[in-house]
């Protein structure tokens, strides 16, 4: 019940925000699907990508209405020799040539990522069909890093019956260090901001609160805190916090005292993906938490990735995060 509160605020919120989606993986019958729910609840404006007789004809099969969805054949458009040239000039340093950068954009997914990129979509959702690496090298070439973070992390949306927590990185970053730790804390104290409405508290977690343990795992959760607290002083962050004095207010109030976050933490970041992997499951199947992800950040814009086992409704419910997700 929390995560369906969670996400029905979240398609109203994507709604008043009027923003436009590409879903470049018009071949696969639930990215259609999905794309029809999106436009018929006014969530976002879609784009899809492929043949544009192959849609209809797919469409028309499985009983889709596509009246108010765009359809652009990256083969036919108008733009895909400016974004050969755009990609060529990218990776030209790679070894890229220019006849590879024009297959390149003709790809599905990638053409979405350029489409991104140049401001004619707020943001892409894609993988149901496309891999995990595919997804991540498109929205890195392309759209690229946002500006002050170093590194492409994840966050779910933990949703408990009353209080919603964001967990990261669960799922991308094996053991990031301390500089790339801190860029994780930043980017899902904005998302979860952008997502809940909330004001986030971030908890760096550790096995130690403030000096209860002495070892170079805990310097790292250290030395992370004291870089978000350089560059960005306007957050409300403490490291390092043992979980429970994260969100416990009596344990919080003894074990780290004078704490603004202590206690009182929504932005739970792990240590490594061991921690978090394991953190958010345990939440998920013993905590009875609904997990809503792994979410994509660190990019300048919202570029998406899927569960190829995703359902219609996780593509809908990605597409109005990524809505959110936009500047």
């Amino acid at each position: 019940m929390a995560e369906i509160e969670l996400l029905n605020q979240i398609r109203a919120k994507a709604a008043q925000r009027k923003k436009t989606i590409v879903l470049p993986e018009s071949h696969d019958e639930r990215v259609l699907r999905a794309a029809e729910v999106l436009t018929k609840e006014k969530v976002a404006s879609i784009i899809t990508l492929g043949n544009e007789d192959k849609i209809r004809t797919d469409a028309k099969k499985i009983g889709v209405d596509l009246q108010g969805i765009r359809i652009i054949d990256p083969d036919k458009a108008d733009k895909l020799s400016d974004f050969t040239n755009y990609f060529f000039n990218l990776r030209k340093h790679k070894g890229v040539t220019i006849e590879q950068a024009r297959e390149t954009m003709r790809r599905d997914i990638f053409f979405g990522a350029m489409m991104v990129r140049e401001g004619m979509a707020d943001g892409s959702v894609s993988g149901s069909f496309a891999t995990t690496a595919d997804v991540m090298r498109a929205s890195i070439f392309c759209v690229g890093m946002k500006e002050g973070i170093s590194i492409v992390s994840s966050f779910f949306l933990m949703a408990f019956p009353d209080v919603v927590y964001s967990f990261a990185d669960c799922a991308v970053n094996p053991n990031p260090d301390a500089s790339q730790l801190a860029d994780i804390a930043i980017s899902t104290a904005e998302n979860h901001k952008k997502l809940t409405g909330e004001e986030p508290y971030i908890a760096m977690l550790s096995f130690s609160t403030k000096g209860s343990a002495e070892h170079e795992l805990v310097d790292k959760v250290r030395e992370a805190t004291k870089l978000v607290q350089e560059k960005r002083p306007d957050l409300k962050v403490d490291g390092e916090l043992q979980f429970d004095a994260a969100i416990v207010d009596g344990i919080g109030k003894k074990k780290a005292p004078g704490s603004s976050v202590a206690g009182r933490a929504n932005v739970l970041v792990f240590p490594d993906l061991n921690a978090g992997n394991i953190g958010y499951k345990i939440a998920q199947r013993l905590g009875k938490a609904e997990a809503v992800g792994p979410i994509n950040q660190g990019l300048k814009k919202p570029f998406f990735d899927l569960s190829r086992g995703c359902s219609v409704d996780d593509i809908v419910n990605t597409a109005a995060i990524a809505c959110l997700a936009a500047e």
